[in-house]
């Protein structure tokens, strides 16, 4: 996953007209460019191409090697050529997940069973990768038994990782200040809701925070989940 700090950096790289203009004509070259088809396709001299080409990959943007792929090598010393390094730039305030809701919907659709309803097969896999996140968040920390208080706070660092917002309004109760798949929530709120709060429970599953349930909500510019102890019946 890429850092909040790396795309803060690609982010401030691409601040610079030239350099954008010159990442956009590599991205669209079909092959690796040399400095002097990079200074040239903006119009400045070889040597200031160089440092701002050097910017981009310092920020992750391009990578640099020698040589043109799929040419023989020529006598003396290969150029330095640039092509994209596959990072993919996006930033939202406040934070978006909707590539999580897509691979969600994505995974309902290529996997429902007969006789399953989309609505069902997208439930049963929100929750799926809700515990495969919280699975893999156990496994690192390694927490041991949780009770009430550590299981919320173990779910708010992996909820704020994700743009959840999370705020511990008490000490067994923590809200959710941000829904990351707004405006799709707004647009059909049962049914996203609904698939929030499968991938929430699903993240208190993976996680073995059995003392903690995710409960609907709904509160207006919020999320519609919060995670609070368990109420006995």
């Amino acid at each position: 996953m890429t850092s909040d700090a790396s795309l803060i950096a690609a982010l401030a790289a691409l601040g610079d007209d030239l350099r954008r203009r010159m990442y956009a004509f590599i991205r669209r070259s079909e092959r690796a460019v040399t400095r002097d088809e990079a200074a040239a396709s903006v119009g400045i001299s070889r040597k200031l191409a160089a440092f701002h080409l050097d910017k981009l990959v310092a920020a992750g943007l391009l990578s640099a090697s020698y040589g043109q792929p799929g040419q023989a090598r020529r006598v003396g010393r290969a150029p330095k050529v640039y092509q994209p390094a596959g990072l993919d730039v996006q930033i939202s305030i406040p934070q978006r997940e909707h590539g999580l809701l897509a691979d969600i919907l994505l995974g309902a659709v290529s996997t429902q069973a007969a006789g399953e309803t989309g609505r069902d097969a997208a439930l049963r896999v929100a929750a799926e990768r809700g515990r495969e996140i919280g699975e893999a968040e156990r496994a690192q920390i390694r927490p041991g038994r949780l009770g009430v208080e550590r299981a919320l706070s173990c779910a708010g660092e992996v909820l704020e990782r994700h743009g959840f917002e999370p705020s511990r309004d008490a000490p067994t109760l923590l809200r959710l200040r941000n829904c990351p798949f707004h405006p799709l929530a707004a647009k059909d709120p049962d049914q996203v809701c609904a698939i929030n709060h499968a991938f929430l429970t699903g993240l208190l599953d993976g996680l073995g925070a059995a003392a903690v349930q995710a409960t609907l909500v709904p509160r207006p510019g919020a999320c519609c989940v919060e995670l609070a102890k368990v109420r006995l019946t």
